[in-house]
């Protein structure tokens, strides 16, 4: 059972006991990614998520890595595109241990010039790690071509010009702004029981509260096409089309048909191209949700001379897809698969955790597992047809990374 509450100052925390397991999975998720940057912040939150763990009053940084590794725990975090998470997973009898350290490094690092100056430095070879990587590079070019303008359309890393002029100052004013109790949702799940929520309640009582103002608004999807020449051996290709977002009815309906077309080994995309052609070994396609708009992305890597003829095949089997829908085998097996994929993803208390989390923060409802089964078994041919049938495919953006 899921317990939540939200304190005076607006911070929420939701907890799940779980008896069954001897771990404490806990992150502090903030409501602040690239989403909510301008051009000029782009690549702040994932900077101050490194800072993080540069020093706090109490610690060093060699002092936190060190504080996790001796009790056998792990900590880490990650910036997406909407949120931004803190986390730390633990033997459940080091519970307070470890949240007395995150917190520490939330709400009292120090955020020292020397440690910000490093930190550019190792911000600037992850960029260059990501540019030396096509197939990963290549869906910051596509989100760059389908949103355009849109604040969606930055990476998540920002850029290098923005890295460098960044300031203490500048840094300061957005953590302020965005690191408030409104913003902030904590979750805990594991072995603890679910009187501890009075314990977190307490711990984050005194988080200042301030509610941010920022106006997110929705993009509009936009056709393009961009290629980019790189030292490479493969081409890269991306396809994007336009999604739903997490909050869309039919958001089941559209995870579904991705999965037919490129989401499991069966698909029609893996089975054509590698299984039958042999004409690339990755080909995959996914859906990404936002709060209000989500892609559906086609990635394929294959020889330069073979691009043109995956392309072509991509195609096709969008055509297909679109004119004939699907059949019964394929609807009942990735009912089936979706089920599996998200019964078997939740096996962990870092997953657990991560739920709700995100459900919290974006949703602010917490469906159950029983209650998304059912919303999937309840899923008519119909429905899913009606996604295809407004399956935008002559409205795609695209981006192409082939050798210089």
């Amino acid at each position: 059972m899921i317990h939540r509450k939200i304190l005076g100052n607006g911070l929420k925390i939701v907890l799940e006991p779980i008896t069954t397991v001897r771990s404490v999975a806990v992150g502090i998720w903030i409501k602040t990614g690239s989403r909510h940057e301008n051009n000029e912040e782009n690549g702040i939150s994932h900077f101050i998520e490194h800072m993080l763990f540069k020093g706090t009053s109490n610690y060093s940084p060699k002092q936190i890595a060190e504080a996790f590794d001796s009790i056998g725990g792990e900590i880490n975090a990650f910036t997406s595109k909407e949120y931004t998470c803190l986390y730390a997973k633990v033997l459940d009898s080091h519970i307070d241990f470890a949240l007395n350290i995150l917190t520490d490094m939330l709400f009292d690092s120090t955020f020292l010039q020397e440690e910000l100056d490093r930190e550019k430095k190792v911000i600037m070879e992850e960029i260059n790690m990501t540019e030396d990587t096509p197939d990963d590079i290549i869906h910051d070019y596509l989100a760059e071509v389908a949103y355009t303008s849109h604040p969606l359309a930055n990476p998540i890393l920002g850029s290098k010009a923005n890295i460098q002029l960044l300031s203490r100052d500048k840094l300061m004013q957005y953590y302020h702004h965005h690191y408030t109790a409104e913003n902030i949702v904590v979750s805990v799940a594991g072995n603890v029981s679910a009187g501890y929520l009075d314990q977190l309640s307490a711990r984050f009582s005194d988080v200042p509260s301030g509610k941010v103002q920022d106006e997110i608004k929705k993009p509009v999807f936009h056709p393009g096409n961009l290629k980019k020449s790189k030292d490479t051996e493969q081409a890269h290709l991306c396809l994007g089309f336009e999604g739903v977002g997490i909050t869309d009815k039919n958001i089941y309906s559209f995870m579904l048909v991705n999965n037919v077309l490129g989401g499991s080994m069966s698909s029609r995309l893996f089975q054509e191209i590698r299984e039958k052609y042999g004409m690339a070994y990755s080909i995959y396609s996914y859906h990404s949700s936002f709060i209000d708009t989500g892609m559906l992305t086609i990635y394929a890597g294959t020889s330069p001379n073979q691009l043109d003829d995956v392309q072509q095949l991509i195609n096709q089997t969008l055509l297909e897809l679109k004119k004939d829908g699907i059949t019964e085998k394929e609807f009942q097996n990735s009912k089936e698969q979706l089920k599996g994929l998200y019964l078997l993803s939740l096996e962990s208390t870092n997953s657990r955790m991560s739920r709700n989390a995100r459900n919290e923060l974006l949703l602010e409802k917490h469906p159950t597992m029983d209650d998304v089964i059912d919303e999937i078994d309840q899923m008519k041919m119909d429905q899913v047809a009606q996604v295809i049938d407004q399956f935008a495919i002559d409205k795609g953006a695209s981006t192409v990374i082939t050798s210089k």
